[in-house]
């Protein structure tokens, strides 16, 4: 016989055909001689060493294979075989190869050699170890893939052997699987019908098998059913071995459509074998649960080198995910990240272009994987946080802040559009795993409706909360309502709306008091997220109602009798202006009519919208939100030529709709549903519009009032100046030469955001809240805007921009500017005699008459409000100038300018600008207010010092060097500074004034904390004079100026938040702490002894935007962070007693604390300081810490961790290592996210990528650490654990060598389980590397 030999891995040397020919001769002497097999393998080694063929050969593989199948299918001949492979001599894994191609398909007609194959696979196909460092491995590998064509079935690259090794293992079970289905005539069950292997004999070795005695064939039938139980067996063991399972495992990520129909056939065997039902070791269940979703195959129960590290990483994330419900701190913690976001998006001075529902889902998230808690955890917690936030506002202090009302949209209408939104993206979810190929788990759902469900048993479980649930007065009717409408329903009884329209609580015959749970259950229903069932909760009301107390009138005026066709009567607009509408079809007839009706019916209509349904129909916020978004968008006619002249004729109507949600709330509200974008592309060609009006038409409201161009313009530009912090410098407070998030709110990036919401991907139509964002701006606008579009807002702010920039200058003579600035001197000084002398004379050196001053009022200019704003920093500057000349009196100016902000209010915000500029250039003389020229503020200076000083002090603030103003020496301001808030305080406090206000407000208050310590106490002084109601809110707005000028303040402020949230200023460890000791309840002066101390958060939320070195933030939360954990360490023991418990016998623990309430403590405080960098400085902030900050931390020595005893030593070092870990990992998951969902996640791998690098050299040693070897080991395994376990999707954008490197590094330190898990997580690119270190360390 002559044996060809296939070309391929193994040694050969030069050996040709003759060799193999030989190889046969000497096989088929021993064979008819019955030859002891070890003799065989003896003489065919010295024939094959004499050739010069290296040992093992795979060319021997396939001539013995070959030999044997099928004309010499011999039992000696498999004993030969089986001694080859003992000895060595051939690849087993090769051969096992060459056979499962050979011997599966004709495994019913040679049963004896299925048998004999599945006798060696069990034997040599769980022995890796020492195969893979078998001489040419890589070669054996490629001659596997020659024979079973692996890269061509699986569509990989055959770039590594050890991918090859994955494939191998892989295939051998599917190919035993499809054997066994195929041999109990389910294959053709399969969705493809066949099999991707060689399950059936080819026709030419059909022919050369032998056939059977039929006395034989009752013999090859038991066999053949005692093979395929077997088979089955061997299927399990693979699935069961340690090394094998793990490798399946990586073929289960890395190939999800094979897994697929992998798990397809498992479960069609498990269903439907007999022979599964026979076998002894393995059952159907068995078999499913092997490859269930809920089987950690990779465990990542890491070892460690010493017993004493605190049980390593694993048990730092198991700690991180439980303690906090099991000790001290209590539950609410785990969300503390959440508490302060929540409360942060409440500052009235900053608007967010980002939906807050955006930013609430990505946290859930994130923290959700950080802390290991169920939905049912995750979805209490967010109650929980939305609810604390409310009741923090129970007693609020006046003043021009966002009050209760965007507390409630959060927790009644954007919390439910939260849980909407994830419940939706699970059952709309693909039900194959082809979609979630990353995931931290296949498919970690409990059940297709797990979310849901979730959801139902955390809101039976908030009805526990009591404390929380108390409803604020103002909606103590609404929630009584709701429990109302629960009773009524359970007794049986059917009514509509209209009879709670008409209805008092009080008649009702027993107590239907409700609370806040009411109202939500009620948000939630409304939004098909529960169903009445909710009703029968128990304790979820009273009892039951008899009967209806009294029937309903026939007409009431309301939505109910709206809806009937009611006429649209001005009672019956009062009606729905102050009731919220409760469906969404209330609000589609209403903007029917805003869109079709008369005037005055759109301009009631533009009312009902702007009302109670805006500000308290949580069930319905969002469209009516987009209902006054499309309607301040007009539609433009056929034949309108581009240029929104069409919005004229909806001048009234435009103006309503500004106005009544120009309110601090409304804007708030806007901004927390994500359409402050939206709403400045709105915005914008109305100003371009009626700005460039000549003011010579009005519009005559309902009311009886007249409005003009000028009031239509200034109405939409006040509110467009609040999208963004206009009046801040551009370069506000920046992270080296990159703004923050904050100051970058500028038009063009308010468009882009509006623009990009249009921009069509797969991501909107599986993302519920994109797809309302699209659809508002595609309803508006289809196409994108560009500030371009609109030539006078483009110029107006590239003058604001100049005038903050550089010194006022270009006004020449005669042009139309310089005519525009006389005449509106003349009007605003037109009672003052200055003879012929021009104001702009005494500024520019120019001279000239303005005549004879009329004061007729028909002197005010007719010009376009553009025109105006153009002149008015020259006005204001002339007037300045004047004054210091003391040609104008200070009141002279004050009432000038009020004279020019009555004629255009819109000129507050140029005048903004101007004083802004000015102030910062430090070139006016100081202004004395004595009372005489400027207004005095000695009257209650003194007492707005100390209530500031009272308000730090029990915050934890001590200033000894604050100084007084109002001591000896006289009070002064800067000339622009004492100008703007002697023209501020000329306003009257009421609604018509309330939106300009606002705008002059944040303004006047950035202005007076720019200047030198105390013109903001100043200020406040005379602001307390004008407004006394609001002195608990100017004296907290002054007091946050002080951390401006005072970075030692800043450092005291974060130490305390940090002392209040750990509970350490007693001697328990588990003292009090937590979100309620960061942000406390509120603040005020008029709760206790005349002032109510704030909490250490809320304070720190208030002023960390005024701080202009936000890098000095991060390196004292670091230093804070490191000093905490020693304080935990020692459970804030003084040293003396510290020295004393050296010697204690367990020198790990301290003062009985445990190292599960140590940990719970340090996650604690590392969650506070990544979310106050977080905070503080966004995404562009969490960058810089994790690609230069924590890598300089740890480059520099730090010689306080080797302060004290060395058993305290010990544990702090190790556990400021978990503690940076988990503060760097928090940090980048509040900024990127977990997944790829974010758009702030595009930067993730060049950042993250950066930061591993940098681990890797130095576990590579060639970056040389500073800090202690144990903190560095904590930090590195802590890392990568919480990347591997909470955030896989991060592993797999990292350099496929910088992860291998890093995996090298955790073997090294014997942590080859987490290098395992890491590797098993990295993708394809690992893939065959992770394969390789499983075997390498299987044991």
């Amino acid at each position: 016989m002559t044996v060809t030999v296939a070309g391929g891995g193994g040694g050969g040397g030069d050996a040709g055909g003759g060799v193999w020919d030989s190889v046969v001769e000497i096989t088929k002497v021993a064979q008819l001689k019955g030859s002891d097999p070890l003799l065989w393998v003896v003489q065919l080694s010295s024939s094959l060493n004499s050739a010069g063929v290296s040992l093992p050969s795979t060319e021997l593989a396939q001539v013995l294979v070959s030999y044997i199948c099928w004309d010499n299918n011999v039992p000696i001949l498999w004993k030969f075989l089986e001694k080859a492979l003992m000895l060595k001599i051939v690849p087993p894994l090769f051969l096992l190869a060459l056979l499962s191609d050979r011997v599966i398909p004709c495994r019913r007609l040679q049963p004896t050699a299925y048998r004999l194959y599945l006798e060696l696979l069990k034997r040599y196909a769980f022995t890796l170890k020492c195969q893979i460092h078998g001489p040419d491995y890589q070669k054996v590998m490629k001659s596997i893939d020659a024979v079973l064509h692996l890269s061509k079935n699986f569509g990989l690259p055959a770039t590594e052997p050890g991918i090859l090794v994955v494939e191998f293992i892989f295939s051998i079970v599917w190919q035993l699987l499809d054997a066994s289905l195929d041999d109990e005539g389910l294959l053709e069950l399969t969705p493809e019908r066949k099999s991707r292997w060689p399950t059936q004999p080819l026709e030419m070795e059909i022919d050369s098998c032998n056939g059977f005695d039929e006395e034989r064939t009752e013999y090859h039938e038991r066999l053949h059913n005692m093979n395929t139980v077997m088979a089955l067996e061997i299927i399990g063991k693979f699935l069961q071995n340690k090394v094998t399972s793990r490798i399946i495992y990586l073929a289960r990520r890395n190939l999800p459509t094979y897994w697929v129909g992998f798990t397809q056939r498992i479960r069609l065997l498990g269903e439907n074998s007999s022979a599964l039902r026979n076998s002894k070791i393995l059952t159907p269940e068995g078999l499913l649960q092997l490859v269930s979703d809920t089987r950690i195959v990779l465990s990542r129960e890491c070892k460690t080198s010493s017993p004493k590290n605190f049980h390593a990483v694993i048990t730092f994330r198991s700690l991180a995910c439980s303690t906090g419900l099991r000790h001290g701190t209590s539950r609410s913690t785990l969300w503390l990240p959440l508490d302060l976001f929540l409360e942060n998006v409440m500052d009235g001075y900053q608007v967010n272009s980002t939906s807050a529902i955006e930013i609430i889902t990505g946290m859930i998230k994130t923290l959700k994987a950080i802390n290991g808690t169920t939905w049912h955890d995750t979805f209490l917690g967010l109650w929980i946080a939305a609810l604390r936030l409310v009741q923090r506002e129970r007693d609020p202090i006046e003043g021009p802040k966002p009050r209760l009302d965007p507390r409630l949209c959060v927790l009644l209408s954007i919390t439910p559009l939260v849980i909407a939104d994830l419940i939706d993206e699970e059952e709309a979810a693909p039900n194959d795993e082809t979609e979630c190929r990353y995931s931290n788990q296949w498919k970690e759902n409990k059940g297709p409706w797990e979310r849901r469900n979730d959801l139902v048993s955390s809101l039976q479980v908030l009805g526990d909360y009591q404390g929380l649930l108390t409803p604020p007065q103002s909606v103590v009717s609404a929630a009584n309502q709701a429990a109302a409408k629960a009773m009524l329903f359970l007794s049986g009884i059917s009514v509509g709306s209209a009879y709670f329209e008409c209805i008092n609580m009080k008649d009702m015959p027993i107590n239907c008091s409700g609370n806040l749970h009411h109202l939500i259950v009620e948000a939630c229903i409304s939004r098909d997220l529960l169903d009445t069932s909710a009703y029968f909760w128990h304790g979820y009301v009273n009892g039951r109602i008899d009967q209806i107390p009294r029937s309903v009138p026939t007409q009431v005026p309301g939505w109910s009798s709206f809806m009937k066709g009611a006429a649209f009567t001005p009672i019956m607009i009062n009606a729905l202006v102050s009731s919220p509408a409760s469906s969404l079809a209330e609000l589609e007839k209403v903007f029917a009519i805003a869109v079709k009706g008369s005037e005055d019916e759109k301009i009631s209509a533009a009312t009902i919208l702007c009302g109670a349904s805006l500000i308290r129909g949580w069930n319905v916020q969002e469209h009516a939100i987009q209902f006054i978004t499309r309607l301040l968008s007009p539609p433009a006619p056929a034949d309108c030529d581009g240029s929104y002249s069409h919005f004229i004729s909806y001048a009234a109507m435009l103006n309503v709709l500004i106005v009544g949600i120009a309110t601090v709330d409304c804007v708030q509200i806007f901004s927390l549903h994500g359409m402050v974008p939206q709403l400045a592309c709105s915005l914008m060609p109305i100003c371009e519009v009626f700005g460039s009006c000549v003011p010579n038409v009005s519009w005559t409201l309902p009311t009886g009032e007249e409005i003009s161009a000028h009031a239509v313009f200034s109405s939409a530009f006040a509110l467009l100046l609040k999208l963004w912090r206009f009046n801040h410098p551009p370069i506000d407070h920046g992270v080296g030469d990159v703004p923050t998030v904050g100051s970058q709110l500028t038009p063009e990036y308010l468009l882009s955001v509006r623009n990009s919401h249009l921009v069509s991907a797969e991501s909107i139509h599986r993302d519920r809240n994109k797809r309302r964002l699209s659809a508002a701006a595609s309803s508006s606008y289809p196409k994108p805007i560009f500030v371009d579009s609109f030539p006078k807002v483009k110029v107006w702010y590239r003058q604001h921009l100049r005038c903050i920039a550089a010194t006022l200058s270009g006004l020449v003579h005669g042009t139309q500017v310089h005519q525009t600035v006389e005449e509106l001197l003349n009007m605003m000084f037109r009672k003052i005699n200055r003879g012929n002398q021009s104001l702009t004379s005494v500024g520019t050196g120019s001279s000239g008459s303005s005549g004879a001053v009329n004061e007729d009022s028909s002197l005010r200019p007719k010009l376009p409000a553009w025109d105006i704003l153009e002149a008015v920093p020259f006005v204001v500057d002339a007037a300045l100038t004047a004054c210091t000349h003391g040609i104008l009196s200070p009141r002279e100016l004050a009432t000038g300018l009020k004279d020019l902000a009555d004629f255009l209010p819109a000129c507050l915000a140029t005048i903004v600008s101007y004083f802004s500029a000015e102030v910062s250039r430090g070139v006016w003389k100081p202004a004395f207010m004595n009372g005489m020229d400027w207004p005095s503020p000695a009257a209650n200076l003194l007492n707005v010092e100390e209530h500031i000083k009272r308000i730090l002090a029990t915050t934890g603030v001590d200033i000894p060097s604050l100084a007084a103003a109002g001591g000896s020496y006289p009070a002064t301001l800067p000339l622009p500074l004492a100008a703007f808030v002697s023209l501020t305080i000329t306003y009257k406090i009421d609604k018509a004034s309330e939106r300009f206000l606002n705008l002059a407000g944040p303004a006047l208050e950035t202005l007076a904390a720019g200047c030198p310590w105390p013109c903001m106490p100043i200020v406040a002084s005379l602001w307390t004079q004008k407004a006394k109601r609001w002195f608990d809110f100017l004296v907290f707005s002054a007091s946050r100026t002080v951390f401006l000028h005072n970075s030692d303040a800043v450092v005291q402020l974060l130490k305390s938040c940090f002392t209040a949230t750990l509970g350490l200023n007693t001697n328990s460890i588990s003292s009090n702490g937590g979100v309620g000791a960061l942000l406390g309840h509120g603040f005020g002066s008029h709760i206790c002894g005349g002032i109510s101390p704030v909490a250490p958060g809320i304070l720190y939320l208030r002023v960390y935007r005024s701080i202009r070195d936000i890098t000095f933030i991060t390196e004292e939360i670091l230093s804070l962070l490191m000093h905490s954990v020693r304080e935990i360490a020692s459970s804030g023991l003084p040293r003396e007693k510290l020295e004393k418990l050296k010697t204690t016998k367990n020198g790990m623990r301290y003062q009985q604390v445990s190292h599960a309430e140590a940990m719970t403590k340090v996650k604690l405080a590392a969650s506070l300081g990544a979310s106050l960098v977080w905070l503080s400085g966004g995404l562009v902030l969490v960058q810089s810490v994790i690609k230069e900050t924590l890598p300089s931390w740890f480059i520099s020595v730090h010689r306080s961790e080797r302060e004290g005893s060395d058993a305290l030593d010990g544990l702090v070092t190790m556990l400021g290592g978990y503690a940076l870990a988990y503060f760097a990992v928090l940090c980048g998951a509040c900024a990127w996210g977990i997944d790829s969902s974010s758009s702030a996640s595009k930067w993730r791998p060049n950042i993250l990528g950066t930061h591993l690098e940098f681990l890797a050299s130095a576990l590579d040693g060639k970056i040389s650490l500073g800090c202690d070897r144990a903190t560095w080991r904590a930090y590195v395994s802590g890392f990568v654990s919480l990347m591997v376990g909470c955030t896989p999707t991060w592993v797999l954008e990292i350099d496929v060598e910088v992860l291998k490197r890093l995996s090298k590094g955790l073997t090294q330190w014997n942590e080859e389980e987490l290098a395992m898990a890491l590797l098993g997580i990295g993708g394809v690119g690992t893939m065959g590397a992770a394969a390789e270190l499983i075997i390498e360390h299987d044991k």
